[in-house]
């Protein structure tokens, strides 16, 4: 009997152990699945090389979760890879979910729009001043040759990656559509097609018109004029920046440097900015038309004109609204 006994003891003792296991056990699953403390999305940055007793713990002490060890069992028992990186964690996530949102690498994606227009310095300061990147900038890309369009990239990116992207995504765009160009074009290369794109964009910011300024300045090219472009006068002045804090002078336009067609013939040195699709479309794909001229029209597109006396009379009508809408907000 007494033998039998303490079989019996040991036999319940080893059934309580294995029911208080089964209960932790569930416990802690429910815990796993169970809605998080945050009452806000909350960001979080794993660093690479982190663990994950590390990872629980900074997901605890951001607010995550309640109970890293949770975290810990649950990462473990399903044998998750956990990924460095930028995540955001919903409000009240689960644990579960926030292992899940790791081991998948859903990472933060950051957004760096590049207007059209911008020159490569401008850029660059952009690209330097983005505190999400990485690195130094050492990359020295062309002027013109940075494709401008919204980039998406994650945190710790190098920076000089982040321009060589841009760079070779231009050139690929023009490769692409210099091949498609019309054929009777004058120019001589994909640098020349570039320069005249940049200087179409900065001239108007209105689709419907670049193949009409593009044509203007084939005209102009083709009648051995001087091209008289303000924006490349301003890219000159500005020191690779693409506005003054002042309006050009007369002065101004008589001022020899390489990117003054007021003073130079034929095309700027390089381009003056970066420019987008629709200008490079633009000049591979110009109007038909003889027109020479154009001037701004107060709307903030342009009138075109194809004699000098039509463009000087469109010249005074703009003048006179500069001169009334000056004093009108004086």
């Amino acid at each position: 009997m007494g033998r039998t006994l303490i079989i019996r003891v040991v036999a319940v003792g080893l059934l309580v152990l294995a029911l208080a296991g089964i209960g932790l056990g569930w416990e802690g699953h429910r815990r796993f699945r169970a809605p998080g403390p945050s009452e806000q999305s909350i960001t979080v940055i794993i660093p690479k090389g982190a663990g994950t007793e590390q990872i629980a713990h900074s997901l605890e002490e951001a607010g995550v979760v309640s109970s890293r060890l949770v975290f810990m069992a649950g990462a473990k028992i399903a044998r998750a890879t956990l990924k460095a990186g930028e995540y955001t964690f919903p409000a009240h996530l689960s644990p579960e979910e926030a292992m899940r949102i790791i081991a998948d690498g859903r990472v933060v994606v950051h957004k760096l729009t590049v207007a059209e227009g911008l020159t490569v310095r401008e850029v660059l300061d952009m690209v330097r001043d983005a505190d999400f990147l990485f690195g130094p900038v050492s990359r020295k890309p062309s002027e013109g040759w940075l494709l401008p369009e919204t980039w998406h990239m994650v945190r710790d990116e190098a920076r000089d990656e982040v321009l060589g992207r841009m760079e070779k995504a231009m050139r690929q765009t023009v490769e692409v559509l210099w091949v498609a160009r019309a054929r009777d074009l004058p120019l001589k290369s994909k640098d020349e097609a570039v320069i005249l794109a940049s200087m179409v964009e900065r001239e108007t910011a209105i689709d419907a018109e670049r193949p009409r300024v593009a044509a203007v300045f084939y005209n102009r090219l083709a009648r051995h004029m001087r091209l008289q472009s303000d924006p490349t006068v301003i890219y000159g002045l500005a020191e690779g920046y693409g506005s003054l804090d002042r309006f050009l002078t007369r002065d101004d336009l008589l001022t020899r440097h390489p990117w003054n067609t007021y003073v130079i013939d034929g095309l700027p040195q390089t381009p003056i900015a970066n420019p987008g699709r629709a200008s490079l479309e633009a000049v591979l794909h110009p109007a038909h038309t003889d027109e020479l001229y154009f001037v701004a029209d107060g709307s903030g597109g342009h009138v075109f004109a194809r004699t000098l006396e039509e463009h000087n009379a469109n010249v005074a009508r703009w003048r006179a609204w500069e001169k009334q809408h000056k004093a009108e907000s004086e």
